[in-house]
């Protein structure tokens, strides 16, 4: 037979709001569990943005530390391989060997701004092109032609002869037979001939050694200033200093060409 129990109505009773309570109480105990999760993540993740932003401080001064190296080398091998004596003095010494590096060893200025290839180099024996005599592994830049101009790379167009200009510095000891830095810049910048030697023909073969259409006369030919006009200030401030540092060469003697004297004295 059923029988009554107060104590069992009791706990039925409030079985509803036992339930709710341990429904509470898991709830607290996933929130607890999420937010302890929620911590430890969010530590993790600090570790790692620090670690990140250290390693990134680390990289960045190596990164530093090698472009300050590499800048470095390139001003020793510039003055490694300069062939002329250099006047340093009031010179930026840092500037002419960088820009010895770009003279020399990059742009092969001398290439074209020398007398021309059969002249470049002292024969026999230091032109690294000859087989007999035979080359003896010591390369020797003629000194008398270096930077002085002179290489005929005519004809073009119109002009029967156009000569390279003379790099190396007056008695002023402005480079490129006297030019101002700006002078310079717009030079390889833009490609402005000060010397307007080859102007444009007001009439055909009027003046001598004139561009007819649709050259610009007014602008260097041949001269690769299209391709230098991309070098960033300091590297054209470097090729500025070396030039000024050089000796001065007097140039080369040919008729109808006395723009490539230098008045050195």
């Amino acid at each position: 037979m059923f029988t009554y129990s107060p104590d069992r109505y009791i706990v039925c009773r409030h079985v509803p709001a036992f339930r709710q309570f341990i429904k509470s109480e898991e709830l607290a105990m996933t929130h607890t569990r999420s937010l302890k999760t929620a911590g430890v993540i969010t530590a993790f993740a600090a570790i790692i943005l620090a670690g990140m932003i250290s390693s990134s401080k680390r990289v960045r001064a190596r990164d530093d530390e090698t472009a300050d190296q590499r800048e470095e080398s390139r001003i020793q091998r510039g003055f490694d391989i300069a062939p002329v004596h250099l006047n340093l003095e009031g010179k930026n010494r840092a500037l002419v060997g960088l820009g010895s590096y770009i003279v020399n060893a990059v742009g092969d200025c001398n290439g074209c701004h020398s007398a021309g290839p059969r002249t470049e180099f002292v024969n026999p024996g230091g032109n690294p092109y000859f087989r007999i005599p035979p080359f003896g592994g010591t390369e020797e830049l003629n000194l008398e032609t270096y930077l002085g101009g002179g290489r005929d790379f005519g004809p073009n167009g119109s002009v029967l002869h156009l000569y390279s200009r003379n790099l190396t510095p007056d008695k002023t000891g402005l480079p490129a037979g006297g030019h101002s830095f700006a002078e310079f810049v717009e030079i390889m910048r833009k490609g402005t001939d000060f010397d307007h030697v080859h102007p444009n023909c007001t009439a055909p073969g009027i003046p001598a050694n004139c561009y007819e259409a649709p050259v610009n006369g007014d602008l260097l030919q041949v001269m690769r200033w299209p391709f230098f006009r991309n070098m960033t200030d300091h590297e054209l401030a470097a090729i500025y200093e070396y030039l000024s540092a050089v000796p001065c060469n007097p140039g080369q003697v040919i008729a109808g060409a006395p723009y490539l004297q230098n008045t050195c004295e």
